[in-house]
């Protein structure tokens, strides 16, 4: 493990060569400065790991280059101790106020200053852990997340190619026969259809760029949702929609959302067991709220009746290919819908309901979010 490396600040030359004897003996390397334009560009060549930094010094003072580093993204995680001969409160309270860690006083006791330096460093080690067992956390669920969609569009492809190639014989088995070939052609395409609707989900996933915005109608916007659900999955949900909202005006982008909400609305459709003839009521419920530091929002809640969340898989529900004997969230359609969601600005989520089955909540901004990259898309 590398040496950890101090910057030393101070108009002082002394009390630079005091803290760098005493710091080098326990083995931390020093890099020094001796004003404030100094200071700003060793931190840029060095990336040191801690500062000690003199708060009175000519031309720049070391209130400025403290908020000089915490203005720049690169440099305003790194710790300050400000050294001071100012011991009034509104002193200190000043310097932590500009981003410091600490604060030592002169003159300098270096016992102390080295304890001090030393929690510090332990802090920014403890730190850089985390992030790394952040960064490796990410990696391996990122990793398990690419194997899982390798697996499992590997078998559903497998699936259908072997049903399809099933037909085909009994097509050329019955050529003779047009009824049977026609049948037989059916189950082919739909198996078909089946394997192109995956790879459109793929290309959903990857897609990186903000889509177009335009104004459209909640009811609309609902409206066409269903629609979608019902022709591209071919089933016929008996859906009650309570407009508590109002038919209200938001952007948004018709074709992402009713690819959202069909395959929510897909999804409370499949968490009823498969009887013949049962029904499967789904409420769909709109209104209006408002999200800290984010505005207002709509809120779609689509409530079922069903099997509700399988606990083995309730905090994987989002994944690819995710399934159980007795589950909601088979397929990619959740892992799309909510991906598609985000790109919109929105959020989804699923949670029990307590009278039984499941609620798919959608949050979906009323206009298109503000940020520093609203300029750009993508």
């Amino acid at each position: 493990m590398a040496s950890p490396n101090i910057l030393v600040v101070d108009d002082q030359p002394i009390n630079v060569q005091l803290l760098k004897r005493k710091l080098e003996r326990e083995g931390i390397r020093i890099t020094t400065a001796y004003n404030g334009a100094e200071a700003l560009k060793a931190v840029a060549a060095e990336k040191p790991d801690l500062i000690l930094l003199d708060v009175m010094m000519p031309d720049m003072d070391g209130i400025e280059v403290c908020q000089r580093l915490q203005a720049n993204e690169e440099t305003r995680s790194i710790p300050v101790i400000f050294i001071t001969a100012r011991t009034s409160k509104e002193g200190k309270l000043e310097g932590l106020g500009v981003g410091a860690v600490d604060y030592l006083t002169k003159p300098i006791d270096l016992d102390e200053t080295l304890a001090r330096v030393q929690t510090q460093l332990r802090f920014v080690s403890i730190n850089r852990e985390m992030i790394d067992l952040q960064r490796r956390l990410v990696e391996a669920r990122r990793a398990a997340t690419i194997g899982a969609v390798t697996q499992g569009i590997a078998h559903n492809l497998n699936n259908l190619l072997g049903v399809a190639i099933g037909y085909l014989d009994l097509v050329k088995a019955y050529y003779d026969k047009p009824e049977q070939v026609r049948k037989n052609a059916q189950h082919v395409e739909d198996a078909v259809q089946r394997i192109v609707v995956i790879i459109k989900q793929l290309g959903t996933l990857v897609v990186k760029t903000r889509p177009p915005l335009a104004k459209a109608r909640l009811g609309q916007l609902i409206a066409g949702g269903i629609s979608r659900a019902q022709d591209e999955y071919r089933i016929t949900p008996d859906i009650t929609v309570n407009h508590t909202a109002g038919d209200i005006a938001l952007e948004s982008n018709f074709e992402i959302f009713e690819e959202v909400l069909s395959k929510v609305l897909m999804n409370a459709w499949e968490s009823y067991d498969l009887r013949p003839g049962e029904p499967r009521p789904i409420t769909i419920t709109t209104s209006l709220i408002t999200r800290p530091s984010e505005g207002e929002h709509v809120q779609i809640l689509v409530d079922d009746h069903g099997r509700g969340i399988d606990e083995e898989i309730r905090d994987h529900v989002f994944e690819p290919f995710i399934s159980s004997k007795n589950t909601v969230g088979v397929g990619m359609g959740l892992t799309v819908a909510r991906h598609a969601l985000r790109n919109l600005g929105g959020e989804v989520t699923l949670r029990d309901r307590p009278e039984g089955g499941a609620q798919a909540v959608l949050i979906h901004p009323l206009a298109r979010p503000q940020s520093k990259h609203s300029s750009a898309h993508g």
